[in-house]
C-alpha cells in the first residue's frame, strides 16, 4: 500500500517558521521525484518546490522569492519543506506528491495558517 503522510502543518504568525515532512512507504522512494503542492481556498492547486530522486537539482515557484527549501532523506524515505518568513498567502493546504514517469501519488494534505 502505497501512503504519503504529511505533517508538521500547524498555526503560525507572519514571518513565522515551519518544517513539513512528508514520509513515503509502499513504493521505491528513491526512485521517485517529489514536490510539494499547495491549494489555498478558492484556489487551485499550484506548484511549492520540488526535488529530483537523487536530490541533486530542485525547483521552486517563482513567487517565493527564497523563503522555502524542500530537502530529502533517501534513507528516511522522507521529503522536507522548511517555510521561512511566512505570510498570510502562503495559508493553504500542503500536499506532497511524487512521480516517476507515469507513476504518481499525492498525500492527504496538511493545513497551513498563517495569521496573527
Amino acid at each position: 500500500q502505497v501512503l504519503l503522510v504529511e505533517s508538521g502543518g500547524g498555526l503560525v504568525q507572519p514571518g513565522g517558521s515551519l518544517r513539513l515532512s512528508c514520509a513515503a512507504s509502499g513504493f521505491t522512494f528513491s526512485a521517485y521525484g517529489m514536490s510539494w503542492y499547495r491549494q489555498a481556498p478558492g484556489k487551485e492547486r499550484e506548484l511549492v518546490a520540488s526535488i529530483t530522486y537523487d536530490g541533486r537539482s530542485t525547483n521552486y515557484a517563482d513567487s517565493l522569492k527564497g523563503r522555502f527549501t524542500i530537502s530529502r532523506d533517501n534513507v528516511k524515505n522522507t521529503v522536507y519543506l522548511q517555510m521561512n518568513g511566512l505570510e498570510f498567502e502562503d495559508t493553504a493546504v500542503y500536499y506532497c506528491h511524487a512521480r516517476r514517469q507515469w507513476s504518481y501519488y499525492w498525500g492527504q494534505g496538511t493545513q497551513v495558517t498563517v495569521s496573527s
